[in-house]
């Protein structure tokens, strides 16, 4: 009997902590994954009566700190939190490389030609950026501090200068995602009138809040 008595009350505990442990289960957070790029195309076609722009993005390089698939966070003290689930859909150098490319070609209406042949005859500018700091509170501000240059590459000089871009933020980690897009957007409009200003062959002056 009291072997019986043990069994049932064992049966019993199990059936009471099934549900529990569905529903730790059910708890468990689901990683969520971000982009810089993509979305609307908004490619501004060049004049008829002039020749495509060419240009090369280079791949652009982001400080250490975050060189990691997650979200790297500001937190108190100077403290960097890692946002275990939200990621970057691809390693966030190339995130933010596509992103200049794609957003520079729509701006200029041209043709990014990185590792590919440009055309006989045709003119190309070479563009490269250093992110010096890539920062991200969340509820407060995405931020994106970057020295840039443009180089025509037949020879011409070169221009070098350096942007920072702040765009204030709601909480919640998509509207932080949003924010960076909307810097970079800001960082590629920089770029591209450095580009624009070599185009037509006059003082290159850097654009400091295009």
């Amino acid at each position: 009997m009291t072997l019986f008595i043990q069994a049932r009350r064992a049966l019993i505990g199990a059936a009471l902590a099934a549900p529990l442990l569905l529903a730790g289960c059910s708890s468990t957070p689901t990683d969520q994954f971000y982009t810089l790029s993509g979305g609307a195309a908004t490619v501004v076609p060049p004049a008829a009566a002039s020749a495509p722009l060419f240009f090369e993005m280079r791949p652009v390089t982001i400080p250490a700190q975050v060189r990691r698939p997650q979200l790297m966070v500001a937190g108190e003290a100077g403290k960097i939190e890692l946002m275990e689930h939200h990621r970057w859909a691809g390693p966030l150098a190339d995130e933010i490389t596509t992103g200049l490319s794609l957003a520079i070609a729509a701006e200029l209406g041209g043709v990014d030609v990185y590792r590919n042949p440009a055309p006989a005859g045709s003119t190309l500018y070479r563009i490269g950026a250093n992110i010096q700091r890539f920062e991200s509170k969340e509820g407060g501000y995405a931020l994106i501090d970057a020295v840039w240059n443009v180089r025509k590459v037949d020879g011409g000089s070169v221009q070098t200068c350096r942007s920072v871009f702040q765009e204030n933020v709601r909480p919640g980690y998509e509207a932080l995602v949003a924010g960076h897009r909307a810097a970079l957007a800001r960082l590629a409009a920089a770029i591209s009138a450095g580009v624009r200003s070599q185009v037509a062959g006059g003082a290159l002056a850097c654009v400091t809040n295009p």
